[in-house]
């Protein structure tokens, strides 16, 4: 039977569109570093090492290999993982099983990025076929436009409520001094007037590209405690892998790999009725259409009803389910880091650690992984051990 794991330190960088005062492995360092002071241990606890990013962004290959410097790896086992935008989950699922299997007691899961030094929509183009994808879904932007028009069409939601999503992730990250958008609010005017990108995508529907890192401690249960006296214990996790064509993607029937990776997940860790089990939701919401239509894909609503569920205020601070407190992608999105930030983000409110964006008497938490071809994973944190 497989070991139960906890999450027992977290690390990141402070996130900003450039560093122009680090390289990739220096940024890594500073993750590591934080991470490792979170639970006061040091690189020479760490048994193993989980690190990722999309390496043919920034066109440097072999992560695992040239950043042991800055990730503590010289001569630790070390696993790359790239899966695209769910890189980040797929790294701290990764990790929960190195020290689930009892082959590790404590495993290091790093995530990192540094887009202004990458290419990014010339890297994403070639996952598009050349003959069939490539003309109309050259980057994110073209196919979620096509998914944010379908959703519209199907269930009456407005670009207005979309911007409700994206100011309220905004306003979040004013509580997250790590938030490449903190300190910078916006208006649902603000985002109604700005820049056009392909409809009913504005600039202030989208992600924006960042320089950070992050890194994550998971320990086996026989340490756990003894390192964190309130670790977040992995409770369950799945993922689920969809279509490799964006023209097969049936846009009418919500986020297909969403809805079963959230259905073997919560029926892992006992979840009946999300917005009622869960206390905090960090979800990756690459644009402000899928903070509604993704919602019902997870069970918190259903179809349709996204836009009325957020407008009531449910997923705000000190609504029913508080969603993305961190100010999630919409306000920090170093890719390869950006699903780990998550599952850390939702261990800080498990572990009591969120600061000024803590939601009171956190329970059970949801981190959320999107990216690929319509790929997604779904991690639920607990402060009660697994039974």
């Amino acid at each position: 039977m497989a070991r139960r794991v906890a999450i027992v330190g977290t690390g990141q960088t402070h996130h900003k569109s450039h560093r122009l005062d680090v390289n990739g492995r220096e940024m890594i360092h500073e993750a590591v570093t934080r991470a490792l002071e979170d639970c006061e241990l040091t690189i020479n606890d760490v048994d193993a090492i989980v690190i990722g990013n999309m390496d043919h962004f920034e066109s440097i290959n072999c992560v695992d290999t040239w950043s042991v410097e800055g990730s503590g790896g010289v001569m630790k086992p070390i696993l790359k993982v790239s899966t695209g935008g769910t890189t980040g989950t797929s790294v701290a699922i990764a990790a929960y099983y190195h020290v689930a299997s009892g082959l590790f007691d404590r495993v290091l899961a790093i995530g990192w990025e540094k887009n202004s030094e990458s290419d990014t929509t010339g890297a994403i183009i070639t996952c598009s076929d050349p003959i069939w994808d490539r003309f109309s879904y050259s980057g994110a932007i073209p196919s979620l436009a096509t998914e944010a028009s379908a959703y519209m069409k199907q269930y009456g939601a407005t670009q207005k409520d979309a911007a409700r999503v994206a100011v309220r992730d905004r306003t979040h990250a004013l509580n997250n001094p790590y938030a490449q958008m903190y300190n910078r609010p916006i208006s649902i005017e603000d985002v109604m007037e700005s820049a056009m990108l392909a409809y009913p995508i504005k600039l202030l529907d989208v992600c924006p590209r960042s320089d950070g890192a992050c890194a994550v401690v998971f320990a086996a249960e026989e340490i756990a405690g003894k390192i964190s006296p309130r670790p977040a214990w992995f409770k369950s996790c799945a993922a689920r892998h969809t279509t490799t064509w964006f023209g097969d993607v049936d846009y009418d029937t919500g986020l297909l790999s969403l809805q079963r990776a959230a259905r073997e997940a919560f029926d892992k860790a006992g979840i009946r009725s999300p917005a009622d089990d869960l206390d905090v939701a960090e979800l990756y919401l690459p644009y402000s259409y899928a903070g509604l239509k993704w919602i019902e894909a997870l069970g918190f609503c259903g179809p349709g009803e996204g836009p009325r569920f957020i407008w009531d205020g449910n997923t705000d601070m000190g609504g029913k389910i508080p969603m993305n407190p961190s100010g999630g992608v919409i306000s920090t999105n170093c890719i390869g880091a950006t699903a780990l930030l998550r599952v850390a983000e939702a261990a800080l409110q498990v572990m009591g650690k969120g600061g000024k964006r803590q939601v009171p008497d956190v329970k059970n938490a949801l981190a959320t992984g999107f990216g690929g071809c319509w790929w997604s994973d779904v991690v639920v944190l607990s402060k009660d051990r697994p039974s």
